[in-house]
């Protein structure tokens, strides 16, 4: 996996133009994406659900187009669409956000509850069944995964989960909760650990965007049933910071 010195300059060209270009096709799109999904919003889930996951699609390839930041994914024959599955990926940038929506199965995802605030794209998100959470309430928080995940799991959506809870620098991966792994106990659902390096091409709290190849890597399902919520999670994680040092 690429890593960088912050220590020296960055030595990639910077790539104003073309993420200049990029933020505008985000901006002026989610616009237009959030709108038709509030217009949908009487119709069924799966209506706003596709018209959230084109969206993220366009935004790859203008990622691609624009900033020449590509994409590959391996073990895609690790999914099983018939089986509702938890997934617990790291976390390095929005990138992912919007890949996992557009790579995996039908999901649901946790998220911070101030984002659904935002007016239209916020709003828009509100519709799609996040399971939102204040993190500052930490039992509360886990509370809401526990009832709503197991809820949307019996639905035959799958949960996304990032359990570092916030994003971290290229290359590093920090200590998982253990809220995704105590959904897949109670539930009983699989877990499937994902890996990605997408924090090199698109680096967190930064403007410019990279060219390059983001890997993602689908792991093997973790079986979850009789076993314990901190087992699984150690699994998971463990699983997810081999792949990153093998990307």
């Amino acid at each position: 996996m690429t890593q960088h010195n912050t220590l020296s300059p960055d030595p990639r060209p910077k790539n104003y133009l073309g993420s200049t270009l990029l933020f505008i096709g985000i901006f002026s799109t989610a616009t237009i994406a959030g709108i038709l999904i509030l217009l949908t919003t009487p119709l069924p889930f799966n209506v706003r659900y596709q018209i959230s996951r084109a969206w993220c699609g366009l935004v790859l390839w203008m990622a691609k187009v624009f900033c020449g930041a590509r994409y590959e994914v391996e073990g895609l024959e690790h999914l099983n669409t018939r089986q509702a599955s938890i997934v617990l990926s790291n976390h390095q940038s929005a990138w992912e956000t919007l890949a996992l929506r557009y790579i995996l199965p039908t999901q649901v995802v946790l998220l911070k509850r101030s984002l659904t605030w935002f007016p239209i794209w916020g709003w828009a998100l509100s519709t799609l069944k996040p399971i939102a959470i204040d993190r500052k309430k930490q039992r509360e928080a886990l509370r809401t995964l526990l009832e709503e995940g197991k809820l949307y799991l019996n639905q035959g959506l799958w949960v996304v989960v990032f359990p570092e809870g916030t994003r971290t620098a290229a290359g590093e991966v920090k200590k998982f909760s253990a809220g995704g792994a105590m959904l897949a106990q109670q539930s009983g659902c699989p877990v499937i650990p994902v890996a990605h390096n997408a924090g090199d091409y698109w680096p967190r709290y930064s403007f410019l965007k990279y060219p390059g190849t983001i890997k993602v890597k689908i792991g093997p399902a973790i079986e979850s049933r009789g076993r314990k919520a901190a087992d699984i999670n150690a699994e998971a994680e463990s699983w997810i910071a081999r792949a990153i040092k093998e990307t």
